[in-house]
């Protein structure tokens, strides 16, 4: 451990970018992952899930994907990337290493893992990303409905609900995509509270992340943090074209459950077997509730452009418009985790000075 400046917790496409970025900004990082893998959540994410986003613009810094730049990697060729990335990495990557706690300690930090260790670290940067606290909302009677609950995180494949009737609830990519991948086997329904909003994938025949990165779009300056804004459906056409012919239907969001069935904001009740919550992530942080204050109320960080506005040394990656609207994707984290590996070197830096003057 000698020599180490950062101890970031999550291997995932953000604590891997933060890796990267601290080597790069000259500190020695070590990095802790919970999982068998340094790859995140996403081995854990639905068997057809596919990038909105051309390769080309889909890869952590310093490594391109490989083959075809211009196709749509599926779920197990990001993961595919991930662990190439982590062992090209200059870096102490440790899976099976889950954080339990990070408490403060004469300036720095110690960090508590599951197995009894305590790392002490000057810095740490909290990169374990949010699929491990899947927003699901509660309405009435759901306590009570006899069919299935789920969250898209629980998501795999389609084949379970085969031949039934279920509801998927959310307008944004996710949510779309799971009811298209259900349709082939599966009475769908998307529940929403507002029409959905579709964006094509390829205007004038460029993928729409090309004019991001040319107009800039990506790094206009994030809005608050903790209220993204929504976010439009990607679509080359396939969503639009399974609404317009029935393979999918989409009503205004049912207003509770009652035995076996939804009811509608009507007031007609329809049996559902399953309803899929599409309903996003909120911040997964719980082994930093030691640190006072520096989580609010509803468990967010308190934090501006990825750094603690509660404790110096102690930085977040991931966090959805943490500094842009790219900040929680492949393509954006990046630049990110430079801005924050800047900060932390410039901050163990003055650290180091003080130190050195007091014992002058």
């Amino acid at each position: 451990m000698h020599g180490m400046d950062t101890i970031v917790i999550g291997g995932g496409q953000s604590g891997l970018a933060a890796a990267r970025a601290l080597r790069d900004a000259g500190l020695t990082p070590v990095v802790l992952e919970a999982g068998e893998h340094p790859a995140g959540s996403w081995p854990s994410y639905y068997d057809s899930l596919t990038l909105f986003s051309p390769a080309r613009y889909s890869a952590l810094p310093g490594a391109p994907f490989d083959g075809d730049p211009d196709r749509y990697p599926h779920r197990d060729e990001v993961v595919a990337h991930l662990q190439r990335y982590a062992a090209r990495l200059d870096a102490d990557i440790r899976t099976g290493a889950r954080v339990t706690a990070v408490r403060a300690d004469s300036g720095g930090f110690i960090v508590e893992l599951t197995d009894g260790t305590a790392l002490p670290a000057p810095s740490v940067i909290a990169a374990s990303g949010s699929f491990g606290n899947p927003h699901l909302p509660l309405l009435p009677g759901q306590e009570t409905f006899t069919g299935q609950i789920l969250h898209a995180a629980a998501y795999q494949t389609p084949a379970p609900h085969a031949g039934k009737r279920v509801v998927v609830v959310g307008a944004g990519n996710s949510a779309v995509q799971i009811a298209h991948d259900l349709a082939d086997v599966a009475a769908v329904t998307l529940a929403t509270r507002a029409p959905i909003r579709f964006v094509d994938q390829r205007p004038l025949g460029r993928d729409l992340h090309f004019w991001f990165a040319i107009t800039g779009f990506d790094r206009l300056p994030a809005r608050r943090a903790d209220a993204p804004p929504a976010v439009p459906v990607l679509d080359d056409g396939r969503y639009r074209r399974a609404l317009a012919a029935g393979r999918i239907t989409r009503r205004a969001m049912f207003t509770g459950f009652a035995d076996d069935a939804v009811v509608w904001a009507d007031g007609t009740r329809e049996h559902v077997d399953a309803v899929v919550f599409a309903t996003g992530y909120r911040p997964h942080l719980p082994y930093l509730h030691a640190l006072g204050g520096v989580l609010d109320s509803s468990g967010r960080p308190r934090q501006r452009g990825g750094i603690s506005l509660t404790h110096p040394g102690l930085g977040f990656l991931g966090l959805e418009w943490q500094r842009t609207p790219a900040s929680n994707t492949l393509r954006g984290v990046g630049r990110d985790a430079a801005h924050l590996a800047r900060h932390l070197a410039r901050h163990l830096k003055a650290g180091r000075s003080t130190r050195a003057r007091a014992g002058a």
